[in-house]
């Protein structure tokens, strides 16, 4: 049974890969466009998702052009030094979907049923739980709940995205036997398998 135009509409998802960071632990290389086996990490994650969502964001602070030439569409900070939740702005203002899927450019492993897990949480939205942790940067968000919520975070200072989810009523979604992983030392890179 296939779903209906009315209800995919209301179950489209914008992927948002969030690669704006400064990469300071890595010496401002910039994780998007390192290679694992062979092909940049932004370009590996957006391939190995888009048949689950309906569109594909990056939230970026430079190299705009090279993403461009690979057919991403790269969103900058609307407000500077916000960190991650400067991103989750960004992407929020320009999602034109009802959800938002956001994972960090640097994970390791994504699972199949990671979008699914996410969404069968509820209307609310959700982040993933792996072995390691809370991981709130891999997450399913309402995008109208997440504009109005970052607006009032960035107005507060209260940068912190956990923070939000709890706000926003946003749950856990516990995923067993998987670390996402994330790449923020050379220790991370070579055990990825990522040269210098």
């Amino acid at each position: 049974m296939t779903a209906s135009p009315q209800t995919a509409t209301r179950t489209a998802t914008t992927l948002g890969i969030l690669a704006g960071g400064r990469a300071t632990r890595l010496a401002g290389r910039d994780k998007a466009w390192m290679e694992r086996g062979g092909r940049p990490l932004v370009l590996a994650l957006a391939a190995r998702l888009a048949p689950e969502v309906d569109a594909t964001l990056v939230s970026a602070n430079r190299d705009a052009d090279r993403y461009l030439e690979q057919g991403l569409h790269p969103v900058p900070d609307r407000r500077p030094d916000a960190g991650p939740l400067g991103g989750l702005d960004a992407l929020a203002a320009t999602c034109a979907t009802p959800w938002l899927l956001t994972v960090p450019v640097d994970v390791v492993n994504v699972n199949d049923c990671l979008l699914r897990s996410l969404r069968a949480a509820g209307g609310h939205g959700a982040w993933a739980e792996d072995d390691d942790g809370p991981q709130p940067l891999v997450a399913l968000w309402p995008v109208e709940a997440l504009r109005t919520g970052a607006a009032a975070a960035l107005a507060s200072g209260d940068f912190a995205v956990h923070a939000l989810q709890a706000r926003l009523g946003m749950v856990p979604v516990r995923f067993a036997g998987l670390r996402f992983g994330n790449l923020n030392t050379p220790a991370d890179l070579a055990a990825a398998g990522i040269g210098p």
